[in-house]
């Protein structure tokens, strides 16, 4: 009986390139050219302009600075006690000054509300509000929007802290750019030595979030303002009704803005510090949900930016194209491929497995060193170079098999409207409605 060596090295000896193009062609002609060329060469562009339009990002900041405007930073939350301490310091430490605070308490059971109304009392925040009654995050925004005073919004998670700047920069693509409609802020994991589990996600939000993030906003096609940390004009969010009914309402939020001809800016220089799952079935649970809301909301709710009509827009359907092929189509189409692969060429996976993991690792290293370049804390980052031989197995299977059962329990089962994570009675008005 052959070793296990041995079957690998007669696979080397009689595999081919025809061969393992025909397996592996997605490896050369999809990923490498995305994830390593596309982004090198977008990363370039973006910084070179940034760095020749240093003159005109000051005369907006002197704008911005004498107009003062008033800012709203927006905190809904269930069960978030625990968080709003460090939330509420880290905004008075903002460079940026104008700025009132309103925490909505979706319901809470734990010792929100007595938390809440002590700052409240104390002046930490402008305004405390609580329902008794669970509505479900959107609901709770929408509360906290209906007392909303400034000119912008900014909307965090309780869980969430902002470098002292953050608002500050997260405002000035609005004085840059013409009609922006909603700046997202770059997401750091706070709490990446938890667990392994955590350390695997802080290399996720750098490696494949914010470049991710920096390139699409780059070409135009930036469709999720995180729900942590992004910037709307109040009277954009007026316009189109506020946050609707999720799971993935923040993505929802971006599309609708979208939809109405506004442009969404990334700005990787504002940092917010969010605390994610430090267990795998939790974060199982959160990329589940994450995962739903393509299916929910970007193949039924909003089908129409499919369809040309007289407000279609040719970077709202390549958005959406991005999202959906790279997302859900590559995923169903990976698991087709795997099966395949073990009904006709079983043996060949002993030599393409450790092949294209290699392949991965040498380009999540490459992704690595360009990420290097240009994150803020580098000794941090650096520190997480032995993880890097873990990632081709945390992306490539961990999250592609939790995507795909996330797609597949959309698809036919409809699971987003039965997560906990909203209120049963808000998700079926939800599904009602066609939300």
């Amino acid at each position: 009986m052959e070793s296990f060596w041995e079957i690998i090295f007669s696979n080397i000896r009689y595999s081919d390139w025809s061969t393992i193009l025909n397996w592996g062609w997605y490896v050369f002609i999809i990923d490498i050219p995305r994830f390593l060329i596309l982004e090198i060469i977008v990363l370039f562009v973006t910084f070179r302009n940034r760095f020749l339009s240093k003159e005109k990002w000051k005369k907006a900041h002197t704008r911005m600075m004498n107009e003062n405007p008033l800012i709203t930073v927006l905190v809904p939350g269930h069960n978030e006690g625990k968080h709003l301490h460090k939330m509420v310091v880290s905004m008075q430490k903002q460079t940026y000054k104008n700025i009132e605070i309103i925490v909505v308490d979706d319901g809470s059971t734990d010792d929100t509300e007595i938390i809440g109304r002590s700052f409240e009392k104390k002046g930490f925040i402008t305004k405390f509000l609580r329902s008794e009654i669970r509505g479900g995050k959107a609901s709770a925004a929408n509360l906290g929007l209906k007392y909303a005073k400034g000119k912008f919004i900014v909307h965090i998670d309780a869980d969430s802290s902002l470098d002292n700047d953050a608002i500050e920069k997260s405002l000035l693509p609005f004085y840059v750019y013409k009609n922006v409609g909603g700046v997202g802020g770059n997401l750091m994991v706070r709490n990446d030595e938890d667990s392994l589990t955590s350390t695997m996600q802080y290399l996720e939000y750098q490696q494949s979030i914010s470049i991710s993030r920096i390139v699409v906003s780059s070409l135009g096609i930036y469709k999720i303002i995180s729900g942590a940390f992004g910037v709307f004009p109040r009277k954009v969010l007026e316009r189109v009704g506020g946050w609707d009914v999720g799971p993935g309402l923040d993505g929802d939020l971006t599309v609708k803005i979208r939809k109405i001809g506004y442009n969404i800016h990334f700005e990787q220089s504002a940092i917010c510090n969010t605390h994610v799952p430090v267990s795998w079935s939790k974060l199982a649970k959160q990329r589940l949900r994450w995962s739903r809301s393509l299916v929910r909301f970007r193949l039924r709710k909003h089908y129409d930016i499919w369809i040309p009509n007289k407000n279609f827009r040719w970077s709202n359907f390549f958005a959406f194209f991005e999202n959906v092929f790279f997302g859900l189509v590559l995923d169903i189409t990976w698991m087709i491929y795997m099966l395949r692969i073990i009904i006709e060429n079983p043996e060949f996976l002993l030599f393409w497995l450790p092949l294209k993991y290699l392949v991965y690792l040498l380009l999540y290293f490459m992704q690595f060193i360009v990420c290097l370049v240009i994150v803020k804390n580098k000794k941090k980052y650096l520190s997480k170079i032995i993880y890097v031989p873990l990632y081709p197995l945390y992306m490539g299977y961990f999250m592609r098999i939790v995507r795909t059962i996330a797609y597949f329990d959309e698809l036919f089962f409809y699971d987003s409207y039965k997560d906990p994570w909203n209120p049963q009675k808000t998700s079926k008005k939800a599904r009602e409605f066609g939300a």
